[in-house]
């Protein structure tokens, strides 16, 4: 297609000159064109090989085209007036100096032919042998001299000839990019002063629905903004095959009442005793009871008392299209950004986030089957993204050597210590230990990306579990999540991906799957799903809801082999009994639109504390600045404190280059309170906490800890 063409096509069309053909395995393709994805799927992996080579074939002929319609001097897409002034000047300034150079050549052939006359005339005069010699020389190199002016002429035609050429091609790519920046400036302008003009409006509206209408509204308003948003996204699609999202198995709830144990159950079937189900003290009782309650429990608990708000969120303007548009395709960690599109807490605050819901480990530990543990295990990995749902702002970057602790021992049973043990990539390493029965583990760096509509962050690294009485060692991965409409519209986040959480020590496992939004999708926005399994690969329990609300788990009673899909795989079908709560989410403290989204827990994080390292998050003062609704301030110490961290990390470097040159080694960075060490379980090398912090904190000696601040 032509450019022209191209520019009038249909919602859903892909340039396969600039397309990514990928292949995801041994039947998907992947075809990618900026934020626009198609998810194809073969039947067999002969028929993927033959789309993938017509594909290949059809994108190189569209890339030909493509630079054919370069190279053609047709008039496709009309020169602007600044063009037309712009390109035609220049081919006159070069007729002009072509001219200029004409008249040259005509007066040195002028006077050349003048010069030879004279010299002619001298040798035809009676002058000694050796006079004669040197005139005839002097004649000769005034031949060459004209030839020579003349060939610079001539290359001086063929120069402008050329120009001429390719003025066009010139012209026409100016155009385009040009046309490209004004059509997407203009564009941005418009629908940002839409979306200003439509904030007031919902601002200034009188009929505000009350808190309690969203509330029992929420579910049904959240699928029909996600829709909403999602309409708009005409540059930003991604397209699957009808089928590939179907689930791999099917849930049918039995009747406990009439459920009987059947001898005749197929190879591979899981059954299970319906009455354990029921028992008065079993765990998933308490869980099904408490999960509702919590908040009001931990109420009654004896605590110290904290804040329950901080000052509401300022309402600055800000020209968001002027500082993005220079940062597409740029690491996010590198790129400078105000305080304006941030959250007064740090990442390494939001990682401590996760323990909010620490109460369903306190009820694993009294699980005695493991795979009724790792229900609880998946639960707790489901609700730290519950959080995330309306948290659409950026955490602080932590400083090299930053650390935050969260010290809820009396209150709680556990503490918790974060430490910033890497900058270039961003890593930070989290160690909770609970007197209650278990300690959890994690080195997470961030990988993210902005791709102009969306931000994609990928945590990468593993979260190890184990509880002290079992010896159970869980591990497992967290997901990708995805922040929509950067530039224009409502920003919302989803999370994508799969989370396998592994048993090492009994083998089983429990596979999670996050469905992404679809427009087209049936299901309820947010799903997850996941079975667990022993080490036979026998599945026990259903994990069923949704990572902004609630996890339900159903014990499997039966399961057999249903008929096979239009795709060729056979799904199985689960018998469960009715499905049990193990985590609901809290409800959000009032006023949450006007704190960040803050739940009850993160109000309380950046609230300041006596005798934590002078390291602490809590102390950073950009941080502590935009709290208190000073950003301007926060800005110029924002800048301050990053300029401090380049001039360490230059310091380094020379230092690295001193120690290279004299034949030294250089440790680099070494992290205050942890050690990297190869992890027995994964074999990778992991940051551990190697102890010494909350000794240090007893005795109030910070002697190891830097001046980042």
């Amino acid at each position: 297609r032509t450019q022209a063409e191209m520019a009038h096509t249909c919602r859903g069309t892909i340039n396969l000159s600039t397309a990514h053909i990928d292949t995801e395995d041994s039947c998907n393709i992947v075809l990618s064109n900026g934020g626009r994805t198609y998810h194809l799927k073969a039947n067999s992996e002969v028929e993927r090989q033959r789309w993938v080579t017509a594909l290949e074939l059809a994108k190189a002929k569209a890339i030909r085209m493509r630079n054919n319609q370069s190279d053609d001097s047709g008039d496709e897409e009309p020169a602007s007036q600044s063009d037309r002034a712009e390109l035609p000047g220049a081919l006159q300034s070069l007729s002009s100096k072509l001219e200029d150079l004409s008249t040259c050549n005509e007066l040195i052939a002028k006077h050349g032919a003048a010069l030879q006359r004279s010299l002619s005339e001298l040798e035809s005069l009676k002058l000694p042998p050796e006079s004669g010699d040197k005139i005839k020389a002097v004649n000769e190199r005034a031949t060459l001299f004209r030839i020579t002016s003349n060939a610079m002429i001539n290359a001086c035609r063929d120069f402008l000839d050329l120009a001429e050429t390719q003025s066009r091609k010139w012209q026409r790519a100016l155009q385009c990019e040009r046309e490209q920046r004004i059509r997407l400036e203009e564009t941005i302008e418009q629908l940002a002063k839409q979306h200003n003009s439509l904030e007031r409006a919902c601002r200034g509206a009188p009929g505000l629905a009350s808190t309690t209408d969203s509330t029992s509204t929420a579910k049904a308003g959240s699928t029909q903004s996600a829709k909403g948003e999602a309409s708009d996204e005409d540059e930003e699609t991604e397209y699957f095959d009808a089928m590939e999202d179907a689930p791999a198995f099917i849930t049918v709830t039995a009747d406990p009442k009439h459920h009987r144990r059947s001898g005749s159950n197929l190879s591979g079937a899981s059954e299970g005793h319906a009455e354990e189900w029921n028992l008065e003290d079993n765990v998933f009782e308490s869980s099904n009871q408490s999960s509702y309650n919590e908040s009001t429990c931990k109420d009654l608990l004896p605590k110290k008392r904290r804040r329950t708000r901080i000052p509401d969120k300022p309402n600055y303007s800000l020209n968001l299209w002027s500082i993005m548009k220079n940062c597409i395709g740029k690491e996010l960690s590198k790129i400078p950004m105000p305080v304006n599109f941030n959250e007064p807490l740090s990442m390494l605050q939001r990682l401590t986030e996760d323990l909010e819901y620490h109460e369903l480990l306190d009820k694993a530990v009294k699980c005695e089957s493991s795979t009724e543990q790792m229900c609880f295990v998946a639960a707790f990995s489901v609700s730290s993204y519950s959080t995330t749902v309306h948290r659409i702002a950026k955490p602080f970057n932590p400083l090299l050597g930053e650390t935050y602790e969260l010290d809820r021992l009396e209150e709680f049973g556990f503490r918790s210590l974060c430490e910033q043990v890497s900058h270039h990539p961003p890593a930070a390493a989290h160690h909770v230990y609970s007197k209650r029965g278990w300690t959890l583990w994690q080195e997470i760096t961030i990988a993210s990306k902005f791709r102009g509509k969306y931000l994609s962050i990928m945590p990468l690294g593993a979260i190890h579990l184990e509880f002290h009485s079992s010896g159970n060692h869980y591990v497992w991965r967290k997901v990708t999540s995805t922040v929509h409409n950067i530039i224009v519209g409502k920003l919302w986040i989803d999370q994508s991906g799969e989370i396998e959480i592994v048993n090492h020590k009994s083998k089983d496992k429990c596979q999670l799957k996050f469905t992404p939004y679809s427009y087209f999708s049936r299901d309820v926005p947010r799903k997850v799903t996941g079975v667990v399994s022993d080490a036979d690969g026998k599945a026990h329990y259903v994990m069923s809801g949704t990572w902004d609300e609630k996890m339900e788990c159903s014990k499997i009673v039966h399961s057999s082999h249903g008929s096979t899909s239009t795709e060729g795989k056979q799904k199985t079908v689960y018998q469960t009994l009715s499905p049990k709560v193990l985590w609901k989410k809290y409800p959000l403290p009032e006023n949450a639109e006007n704190m960040y989204f803050f739940s009850d827990l993160a109000l309380t994080l950046n609230e300041p504390e006596e005798r934590v390292a002078p390291t602490d998050s809590r102390l950073r003062p950009d941080q502590r600045l935009m709290e208190s609704g000073r950003w301007d301030e926060a800005n110029v110490e924002k800048q301050r404190l990053e300029e401090k961290q380049r001039a360490v990390r230059r310091r380094r470097e020379a230092e690295a280059v001193e120690a290279l040159e004299e034949g030294k080694d250089y440790e680099g960075y070494i992290p205050l309170w942890f050690e990297r060490r190869v992890d027995a379980v994964t074999g990778e090398l992991i940051c551990v906490y190697k102890g010494g912090y909350w000794e240090a904190k007893e005795k109030q000696d910070w002697s190891l800890c830097p001046n980042i601040f």
